[in-house]
């Protein structure tokens, strides 16, 4: 439906709903509005419009939003989920909209829930299995994106290099994180992809207190304090735990190296 010489973009919020009207409530994000950035870009569009959800947006009537989209955007056709609802109280809905563009000869597609199993993907589903530690059914809803962490590698305590495993530690992003534990992952880093133990939580055998992510790369020395670090493709691989000694923790990062590898996905 799109027409020629006209350009495809997407308007979506900075922050959740909630965040405004339930603050406290509202859940924690699968992508930082810079991923959710790059995503779009990857997918064609041209255009972004990042908003925030604020007492002007949730209180606008549907007639208001429309109008907003197409007199002041210089919206010509609107894709939206068949179930999508907007304006003041949720009062708008696909119906809605159909009606409208229909008289101002605005394109409009309402596009059908996706499901997978049956049940209908959506990001409540998705955000129960990354907590839950899930990443390859979360990975699946996703499609080919998956779930990804995305940081700047900070200064740690150093006890990696000590411990025969020196570690990245990445800035953790403002989203959901996975449960705590030991994950295998692929890193990418300067254009190359490596295989990855990851380590999420408060590092309970130094009596951590502070979720950390600590990423260690196969066959890498290099120190990159101060870049990017991106982490995806993560498979739960174990729970973190204290153990009896030291010598007992080394003996199982060594044995976690060991059965790590590209994943397959066959």
């Amino acid at each position: 439906m799109r027409r020629p010489g006209s350009r495809s973009g997407v308007l979506t919020f900075a922050d959740h709903p909630a965040s405004f009207l339930r603050p406290g409530s509202e859940p924690p994000l699968l992508c930082t509005s810079e991923e959710r950035a790059d995503l779009f870009a990857g997918a064609g569009f041209e255009e972004c419009f990042l908003a925030t959800f604020d007492e002007c947006v949730a209180t606008l009537s549907p007639q208001a939003f429309l109008d907003l989209l197409v007199d002041t955007l210089g919206v010509r056709a609107i894709v939206v989920g068949s179930t999508f609802r907007f304006g003041h109280k949720r009062s708008g809905d696909a119906a809605t909209m159909r009606e409208y563009c229909a008289r101002r000869g605005i394109g409009f597609v309402p596009v059908e829930n996706e499901t997978d199993g049956g049940e209908r993907i959506s990001s409540t589903r998705i955000r129960r299995l990354v907590a839950e530690g899930d990443l390859a059914g979360a990975d699946r809803l996703l499609g080919g994106t998956g779930y990804e962490i995305r940081g700047s590698v900070e200064l740690g305590a150093g006890r990696g290099h000590g411990l025969g495993f020196p570690t990245a530690n990445v800035r953790p992003p403002d989203k959901l994180l996975p449960k705590d534990g030991v994950y295998s992952a692929v890193a990418r880093y300067d254009g190359r992809d490596r295989v990855a133990l990851v380590s999420i939580g408060s590092n309970p055998q130094f009596g951590g207190t502070r979720r950390t992510v600590e990423a260690w790369m196969r066959d890498f020395h290099q120190t990159i304090y101060g870049r990017e670090l991106a982490l995806r493709d993560f498979r739960y691989v174990r729970d973190q735990k204290l153990f009896a000694t030291v010598d007992e923790l080394i003996d199982q990062m060594q044995h976690d190296s060991e059965v790590i590898a590209f994943p397959s996905y066959g």
